[in-house]
């Protein structure tokens, strides 16, 4: 989703028209959910997706037109006879789409305000109505509202209109509120970006490193070895530190927004990375490694001083149990892991029973 919102910028500053496809609401089973987005230039090509098949296509030509005439447009779809039957989609699902044209200075306001908040990584809302009997406000039209829930831009509409009908329905974005409808309107949050430290730069971290950057998680590497953090190694990496692990852990800021995954390259290492981690306020701790590896060091930071229940807030061995063998098998897993862990409040389906020490 943030790359298709920074093509938006380079848009604007390439001044090239392009038409911004975003799917507002959904009912029944559809391909893509509410929050999808895909952008279309006047040339036929896309940016992103809707889910592909007839409807993106009738979309694309809907957008192409948009962008002749500069009007917006909001369509539903029907996952009929007509929308799905060369994809196998007669379901019955519906599908709401707004195609807001891009050209010139139209709305670019509003538009380099979204880019900016998207690569903050802060979270936004955007509020959309799409249905003015039940809105009681003018369709199609567009709110932006910053990470505290403050109107910022609109489109079709002042900023300050955004008043108690669309703010009482706001949910707090730290909740990762998933999108949703209500009274006509539609409300799709970015939520804040979750950084990734990584310790350890071998195999296993960058083969997560790679996943974790597409899956829009800002990823932080460190390894004692400066050869393994490298740029080349880690081309999507937003910071990489090399240094002895205890002085780097020690100084690394870390919040409630942080994941930590141990991947090192061996046992002392994995124990000192978990030492400086364990009880900083990270919303998650992992690390890899055998059961008994992992009780022996929970052992030992126990007779280090470390309470036994904070250990049992660490996820050990890491990973979901989905047979992994390789190392690209072993980076999914964990991976499928970290997803789950921020988009479930914590909690992490198919997980298996963390390791314990009995006192």
């Amino acid at each position: 989703m943030l790359k298709t919102i920074q093509k938006i910028r380079d848009a604007l500053e390439q001044q090239r028209p392009v038409a911004y496809c975003r799917l507002v609401e959904t009912r029944g089973s559809t391909p893509q959910k509410a929050g999808a987005m895909m952008l279309v230039y006047e040339n036929g090509d896309q940016e992103g997706t809707l889910g592909g098949g007839c409807v993106e296509a009738e979309v694309k030509r809907n957008a192409l037109r948009v962008l002749k005439n500069n009007q917006e447009e909001v369509t539903t779809f029907r996952l009929d006879h007509d929308y799905g039957w060369d994809d196998g989609l007669i379901c019955g699902g519906r599908m709401t789409i707004l195609v807001e044209p891009l050209c010139g200075d139209r709305h670019s306001d509003y538009f380099r305000q979204l880019v900016e908040l998207a690569e903050s990584g802060k979270g936004f809302t955007e509020a959309i109505v799409f249905e003015e009997g039940k809105s009681g406000l003018p369709a199609p039209s567009s709110f932006l509202f910053d990470s505290e829930n403050q109107p910022l831009a609109a489109i079709h509409a002042n900023p300050q209109d955004a008043g108690g009908e669309i703010r009482e329905l706001l949910e707090p974005i730290v909740s990762r509120p998933r999108p949703y409808a209500e009274r006509g309107m539609a409300f799709l949050p970015m939520v804040p970006r979750c950084r990734l430290v990584i310790v350890g730069g071998g195999h296993i971290g960058k083969a997560v490193a790679e996943l974790a950057a597409d899956l829009n998680f800002e990823v932080w590497v460190t390894d004692d070895r400066e050869s393994y953090v490298s740029e080349v190694r880690f081309p999507h990496a937003e910071r990489l530190i090399a240094g002895p692990c205890q002085q780097v852990l020690e100084d690394l800021e870390i919040t409630s927004h942080t994941y930590c995954l141990i991947v090192t390259r061996g046992h002392n290492h994995d124990q000192e990375a978990l030492y400086r981690l364990v009880n900083r306020g990270a919303r998650y701790v992992g690390m890899i490694g055998s059961r008994r590896k992992i009780r022996q060091i929970f052992e030992d930071l126990i007779d280090e001083g470390i309470p036994a229940e904070v250990l049992d807030d660490v996820y050990a061995p890491v990973g979901l149990d989905i047979g992994s063998q390789t190392v690209a098998e072993i980076a999914v897993s964990i991976a499928a892991e970290l997803i789950a862990h921020r988009n479930c409040g914590g909690q992490v389906p198919g997980r298996p029973v963390r390791t314990t020490v009995d006192l």
